[in-house]
């Protein structure tokens, strides 16, 4: 990049190199000041809050970084989007079933979302989706009006008993059949409490899908019943008296699938299986065809798995056609469509906001203006490449004497000053050879991986475990960018390390320039001046996934809502853990380590270690730290 496109550097520059415009799918923009803002649509026009205002905000009320940030509109935005556009569909296709949307709880359990979302669902009647008997406690105080209630997972009696006590209620509850057992369980529990429940079947389709999570289809997906088995099921249900409770297909194909063609098999599989329990006398009348809907966290719109090739108005449209297409030829009446969209609901209205606080950088510290002439080789040679013009057969020749002193230093031969002058004159040398050729569309293969090898790491105040963990995890890679400073090309390159220690806390893998690249370009840190990034899209299943690694908890949550007037509202405040907090998590009482620690201090007394006023002031600090935030504290 020449000197004149850096100075004359542009939000537009920066909204091209972040792709913020791409992922950000209307609802992240930069202003004219170089800040991110947050979008949201009104009747009367778009407003927009810079994100570094909101966080200005959240300080002034106490609450330090890290923090999540909860954009209550977005949920409510990306919900009536979802329920919409199967809206259109169904209007523009002549299908004569209804959209019956419910969200899975697992995606994110937490209360403000699920508050959130049941609220604002209830004029869609949008249902729950539960796995475990927690979920499903949940769900029976939150769900609203008519919505549909759908219990997957494993069932035990007591989770049976709960779900048929709700149908009671006149919650309409389906039993989702994952396994032969919990069946027989489901009739004993019905007939003894004398409720007919309404009962779903979950089947395992060959159809194979993109993506990563390619194994919840296929023979040995840990869910759903064989052919076989789902045979077996009717017979059973016929046996019972009891085959006209079976009204719900449940065909779950994946989840964050990037090609709609895989959606529109699986989906027609599903249509065999349904159409053929109609033929065994099955009323039916509900097809649940799971998750799938992607996120284009990558925003290239295409195949990617990070990705997705298609809009929400296509993937709406090919569930709708498709599913008429397979059953009008057998005069199959069209069902109820039943999704679970838990990730494209949820994923846009949350956002991790951290500072940097320190950097590493590989360069030269300090050079030999001449090598003593007692000095190895190597240091020598490297000298003359470094006064030399550069090229990469002399970057080649670098790393051979670098990889030369460290060998003469293991054997004793060197010194430590001596192998401290080697490693700066090789970061000089490789520097000036990696700037010599970075102006070229194809970088050489030794240079292309020197790129990341010189870049910065820059340390921020979080946690991959406890924030992130599915970018540990699966690879899952989020968009990631500076809060600010877009006014300014960047200058930097850098991976981002955590505060954890451990080696596998870090960023390395972003999203710039519609490509997935291992180094981020960041600003240089000013003194006094705190740096800030964001995580984008990242409110699908990192908050409940998230763990103690070292012991870091919960950050501090804020949830704020935009106004038409461009201003926000801070709706709920939640303190991240304390020390004492997560201490407690793992067994410890808060009370008893500070008695004992207080006895130590006291034994330091009586040793004459310490005066009674430092140990007052020890035992202060040591009270103080229990009751603060787990992260770095300015």
């Amino acid at each position: 990049m020449t000197t004149a496109a850096r100075q004359n550097w542009t939000p537009e520059d920066s909204a091209a190199l972040y792709g913020i415009r791409n992922w950000g799918a209307g609802f992240f923009d930069l202003n004219d000041q170089g800040e991110v803002v947050v979008k949201v649509p009104f009747p009367e026009g778009s407003a927009s809050v810079s994100l570094m205002d909101i966080v200005t905000g959240i300080e002034q009320r106490g609450h330090v970084m890290p923090l999540l940030l909860r954009i209550e509109n977005l949920l409510d935005i990306s919900l009536s989007q979802l329920n919409e556009a199967f809206r259109r569909a169904i209007t523009d296709a002549g299908y004569t079933g209804t959209y019956r949307g419910v969200f899975p709880i697992k995606v994110n359990q937490q209360c403000q979302v699920i508050e959130e979302l049941t609220a604002f669902g209830a004029r869609y009647s949008h249902g729950l989706e539960a796995g475990s008997k927690a979920e499903l406690l949940l769900a029976l105080a939150h769900l609203k009006n008519d919505g549909l209630l759908i219990l997957n997972g494993s069932k035990d009696r007591e989770f049976i008993d709960l779900g048929l006590w709700a149908d009671k209620l006149g919650i309409r509850c389906f039993f989702v059949v994952e396994s032969p057992k919990e069946l027989a369980l489901l009739i004993e529990r019905s007939k003894s409490l004398g409720i007919r429940p309404l009962i779903g079947v979950r089947v395992k389709v060959s159809s194979k899908v993109g993506g990563l999570w390619t194994e919840t289809t296929g023979d040995r997906s840990s869910f759903g019943l064989s052919t076989a088995q789902l045979v077996a099921v009717v017979d059973t249900l016929r046996q019972a008296g009891m085959l006209d409770c079976l009204q719900l297909l449940h065909c779950h194909l994946g989840s964050q699938i990037p090609d709609l063609d895989d959606i529109r098999a699986g989906v027609n599989e599903a249509c065999r299986f349904y159409a053929g329990l109609v033929a065994e006398g099955a009323p039916m009348g509900y097809l649940d065809l799971g998750g799938g809907l992607a996120v284009d966290y990558m925003g290239a719109g295409d195949n990617h798995l990070q990705s997705r090739n298609y809009t929400l108005d296509d993937y709406c449209a090919a569930l709708v056609a498709t599913t008429a297409k397979a059953l009008d030829p057998l005069k199959i009446a069209h069902p109820n469509l039943v999704t679970e969209s838990g990730r494209a609901t949820v994923a846009y209205s949350s956002l991790l906001l951290f500072n940097i606080l320190d950097v590493m950088r590989f360069a030269p510290i300090a050079l030999p203006e001449q090598p003593d002439e007692a000095d190895p080789e190597p240091i020598h040679a490297l000298f003359r490449m470094h006064t030399d013009d550069q090229s990469i057969v002399d970057y080649t020749e670098a790393l051979k004497c670098r990889d030369a002193m460290r060998a003469l230093f293991r054997n004793g031969t060197t010194s430590l000053r001596q192998r401290a002058a080697a490693e700066n004159l090789f970061l000089a040398v490789a520097g000036k050879a990696f700037h010599t050729q970075q102006s070229n569309d194809a970088l050489p293969a030794e240079l292309a991986e020197l790129k990341q090898g010189l870049a910065d790491i820059y340390y921020g105040n979080f946690s991959v475990f406890q924030s992130l963990p599915d970018t540990w995890a699966i690879d899952q890679v989020f968009p990631v960018m500076p809060l600010h400073r877009h006014t300014e090309c960047p200058d930097r390159e850098a991976t981002l390390s955590d505060l954890t220690c451990d080696c596998d806390g870090k960023l390395d893998r972003f999203f710039v320039e519609n490509d997935i690249r291992g180094t981020l370009p960041v600003h240089g840190l000013r003194d006094g001046e705190n740096y800030l990034l964001g995580v984008f899209l990242m409110g699908a299943y990192q908050e409940t996934l998230g763990d103690l690694h070292n012991l870091f908890g919960d950050t501090h949550v804020a949830s704020v809502r935009i106004n038409a007037n461009g201003s926000f509202d801070v709706m709920k405040e939640i303190s991240g853990d304390t020390i004492g907090d997560v201490l407690e998590m793992v067994e410890y009482r808060a009370d008893d380590l500070f008695e004992t620690f207080r006895e130590r201090t006291e034994e330091a007394v009586r040793q004459g270690k310490i005066n009674i006023r430092e140990r007052q002031t020890i035992v202060e600090e040591y009270a103080a730290n229990l009751r603060g935030y787990t992260y770095y504290e300015d």
